[in-house]
């Protein structure tokens, strides 16, 4: 029998985590967490140092709100299930294939059972090349629908820290660069940048 569990295991509803994560690496926070205490030691040195503007946003749950993400879920689940559907046909197709095979391999003569018995091999190693191309195709098609998702996003935080004249806004979500942030001298900028997606 022919497992299938390929395609069935990926789950399009971690799709824009599976990219998120892809982009948060060890560096980025230790860049994060260096610069945030050179800036903390400087302002605690200095009486005279200005008021520092820090803020956060939760990007995960923002991107997971937006009906771009939405719809790059939409299309991302119609491929999945198209593609689903196909390796199942080719599945039932080789399988209805090796039972025949198996049934009538004691009547058939060398000739025949070797000519058979390399249709099933040759239709094994299609399923087996299709499921590799399958999950390229997929990875493709996902980072072609969120990465715009994800470019617009920073941008909006990127023109909200300019406009508001912020010296960081940090990431809050889970597995984000953010460790600790004391919320009374911290801002969530999330309303601000819906407002610049026109969000509501």
């Amino acid at each position: 029998m022919v497992r299938m569990q390929f395609l069935h295991g990926i789950n399009t509803q971690n799709c824009s985590k599976n990219l998120m994560s892809d982009k948060i690496n060890y560096m980025r926070r230790f860049i994060y967490k260096t610069i945030l205490m050179i800036v903390i030691v400087m302002a605690g040195q200095n009486s005279m140092a200005q008021n520092f503007k820090f803020g956060h946003i939760n990007s995960e749950e923002l991107i997971q709100s937006m009906p771009d993400y939405d719809s790059a879920i939409v299309k991302l689940e119609k491929l999945r299930k198209e593609l689903i559907n196909y390796l199942e046909i080719m599945s039932v197709e080789l399988n209805a294939k090796y039972d025949a095979y198996n049934k009538d391999s004691k009547n058939l003569s060398n000739i025949v059972k070797q000519t058979k018995e390399q249709e099933l091999s040759d239709m094994n190693r299609r399923i087996q090349e299709f499921q590799s191309t399958a999950q390229t195709q997929l990875q493709e098609k996902q980072a072609e629908l969120f990465q715009p998702v994800y470019a617009k996003v920073e941008k909006a935080i990127k023109d909200v820290g300019k406009e508001n004249d912020y010296l960081y806004i940090f990431d809050s979500s889970p597995g984000g660069s953010l460790v600790f942030f004391d919320k009374a001298k911290s801002a969530d900028v999330t309303t601000l940048v819906k407002a610049k997606l026109k969000m509501k």
